[in-house]
């Protein structure tokens, strides 16, 4: 598995339920979740298209509305900027979700993380003072 977007749908579809904050023009993982049977939800600040089976809601990660995370098993974004941090971490612990997030390029994690070097040579970082770092 040399592809990065498979090897984050791998490790992410070990959950029931999937909230992807920041969605933007780029529904591939949140689509193939959905494919694998994940209950997805993706959010962004403005209006996108999503595929079928994942639900979208706008909602700013800055000014949460909290009942668009709860029941989450994982908060996850991905090439999170490191400013959008620790806003992910907090509406996690809010709602008692596992908090995962990937970054661009050599950005690196502005909240405690166990790192996990995926396949294809992904960085996924788990907010250590989150839920499930299993």
């Amino acid at each position: 598995m040399n592809d990065p977007t498979e090897a984050l749908v791998a490790r992410l579809a070990s959950v029931d339920s999937v909230v992807e904050v920041g969605v933007g023009n780029r529904p591939d993982v949140a689509a193939a979740l959905a494919e694998r049977g994940v209950d997805v939800t993706a959010t962004d600040i403005y209006e996108r298209p999503v595929p079928d089976g994942v639900s979208f809601v706008v909602d700013d990660v800055l000014d949460p509305d909290r009942s668009v995370y709860e029941g989450a098993d994982v908060v996850f974004a991905r090439n999170l900027p490191p400013e959008l941090h620790r806003p992910l971490l907090a509406v996690a612990r809010a709602v008692g979700a596992a908090c995962w997030f990937t970054t661009l390029g050599g950005d690196q994690p502005a909240v405690a993380v166990e790192r996990e070097q995926l396949p294809g040579g992904e960085t996924l970082y788990r907010a250590r003072d989150s839920k499930a770092l299993e």
